[in-house]
């Protein structure tokens, strides 16, 4: 096999990622040489300027604390300004600080590193994984992003594969790919839908599957939901009991506050497995007077279920409107499938069954099911004869900004991807040399409501009475939900130069600057 005949597929996840390859026809999800088959999306900076990615790097979240990122892609392709940001800042031991065009920026040792520079390491080391096990480079890869990621955010993460070497083949939502997984091979006629509760976000997809065409019918999302939150929870009952006790607050303490976190991480993974958790955090501070407390509590599964049923709630609303919008009802759907290790939690499973009136699909891992599917389109993107075809849809509404703070749709959510849609715009004053044009993505007809994609001005068109000069402005959205604006002088047919501001995405200066670095940088995966 030549080098450019394998595509591997990863799932980049805000927790673990993992990897996968089409190996004799069967999406196969590659091990690391210790046989880890997930790997944490942590990046630890360690003092001697080398660096640890995966599950080792996840434990040097306590002893290595301000230089260990983790939960990155939660930030990605954010503003500074944005509420997410705000949030991290506050609970995340690391420095979140402005870049450019206020973009977010980690501070490790008087160094800014991008968000799509700390993705990039997660992804050499996937594409580490795949080499060590092929024994060859590969640099071609699907990469799986979550269903409601906005334009800056899949821009980010294109970036990330760039910097780490990659030549990314599409970007793939996590759900789409979920199903591909289910179906491959199954030759079955289903509508199905895909509820993917991810570490950091959370994603609903109805799918109909007809023989080998994959179309998707409608997506819907919350990327303010995920694992993560659950564990948040946990954490904040924790520290209460623990000052009612103590009067100490360990949220005023990064190194406390790391413990308190991985304690009710555990704790969520014990109580969803064995129906009670006990907690027990060794040395978890000290008092006054010196002595060492530790922390020890006892968390049953009703005492869980009650803390975390607003978020499993909030799961249904999105579902509510993905079937609305696919004009379909619960009991229309066949199957679902269930992506995400929070799904393993049995008040997910149990809720699910519930609302759809069916017992969710077994016997796939929720946490590789991303990775396989991706890798299965990964296959077909580079196979001619590759049987699958994927009609995906863009979760957004595209919108422009209009006068006094309002916006106009220009191509609606759950439309089918690529599409183009072309708007007729006119000057407003005589002699006027350049046109500006905001847009935006989301639902809301305010334009404060929704994200800003960028600011585009147009310029190099004829000059003119107000009103005479006519520009065709096309929006594209491409198959890897990326939007993309051009603009054509009506009169003349002439493209007219386009310029994007506010944009928190990289430079290509910056994407070549991040790559050197990135290139030189040791990474290790020492799993002892």
């Amino acid at each position: 096999m030549a080098q450019d005949d394998v595509a591997m597929g990863i799932d980049l996840g805000t927790s673990y990622s993992c990897v996968s390859l089409m190996i004799d026809g069967k999406p196969t999800v590659i091990p690391n040489e210790w046989g880890d088959r997930t790997h944490a999306s942590v990046v630890s900076f360690l003092e001697d300027g080398s660096v640890l990615v995966g599950n080792a790097a996840k434990k040097s979240i306590i002893t290595n604390a301000e230089s260990t990122v983790y939960s990155a892609k939660r930030l990605i392709g954010r503003f500074f300004f944005s509420d997410e940001v705000k949030k991290a800042q506050s609970m995340m031991p690391y420095q979140i600080v402005e870049g450019p065009n206020n973009s977010v920026r980690i501070r490790v040792a008087n160094q800014d590193f991008s968000l799509p520079e700390i993705s990039a390491l997660v992804l050499r080391e996937m594409k580490a994984i795949v080499e060590n096990y092929l024994g060859r480079e590969v640099t071609k890869a699907v990469v799986t992003v979550p269903a409601y990621f906005n334009d800056n955010q899949r821009q980010a993460t294109k970036d990330a594969g760039r910097i780490a070497g990659l030549d990314i083949l599409r970007i793939v939502n996590e759900p789409t790919a979920a199903a591909l997984a289910y179906g491959f091979g199954r030759d079955v006629s289903q509508k199905i839908v895909v509820y993917d509760l991810g570490g950091g976000t959370f994603d609903v997809s109805i799918l109909e599957i007809g023989r080998d065409v994959f179309e998707v019918l409608s997506t819907a999302g919350d990327t303010y939901l995920g694992g993560d939150d659950f564990d948040d929870r946990i954490m904040q009952w924790l520290a209460d009991d623990f000052q009612a006790k103590y009067n100490l607050d360990l949220r005023q303490n990064k190194y406390c506050l790391q413990l308190l976190k991985e304690a009710s991480e555990r704790a969520k993974i014990e109580v969803g497995r064995d129906g009670v958790a006990k907690i027990w955090a060794e040395g978890v501070c000290q008092d006054a007077e010196g002595r060492v407390l530790n922390l020890e509590q006892t968390l049953s599964a009703e005492q869980f279920n009650r803390m975390v049923m607003d978020f499993v709630q909030r799961t249904f609303k999105v579902c509510d409107e993905a079937l609305q919008s696919a004009r379909l009802t619960a009991s229309d759907i066949d199957a679902v499938v269930l992506v995400g290790g929070p799904t393993r939690l049995p008040i997910i499973k149990n809720s699910v069954k519930h609302y759809f009136q069916k017992e969710p699909t077994v016997g796939i891992d929720p946490d590789e099911v991303v990775a396989m599917g991706a890798s299965i389109q990964a296959h077909a993107l580079l196979d001619t004869s590759a049987q699958n075809t994927l009609l995906d849809v863009t979760p957004l509404t595209l919108r422009i900004g209009t006068v006094g703070g309002y916006t106009e749709k220009i191509i609606d959510k759950n439309t089918p991807i690529p599409i183009e849609k072309s708007k007729t715009f006119t000057t407003s004053r005589d002699g006027q040399e350049r046109v500006r044009i905001k847009v935006y993505q989301g639902e809301d007809n305010r334009s404060e409501g929704c994200e800003l994609l960028g600011e585009f001005e147009f310029s190099g068109f004829k000059i003119g009475y107000r009103g005479d000069v006519k520009i065709e402005v096309t929006f594209e959205i491409d198959g890897n939900g990326i939007v993309n604006v051009a603009a054509t002088d009506v009169d003349t047919g002439q493209k007219t130069s386009t310029t994007i501001t506010l944009s928190s995405g990289l430079t290509e200066a910056d994407i070549e600057a991040s790559r050197e670095r990135n290139a030189q940088t040791n990474v290790t995966d020492n799993a002892a």
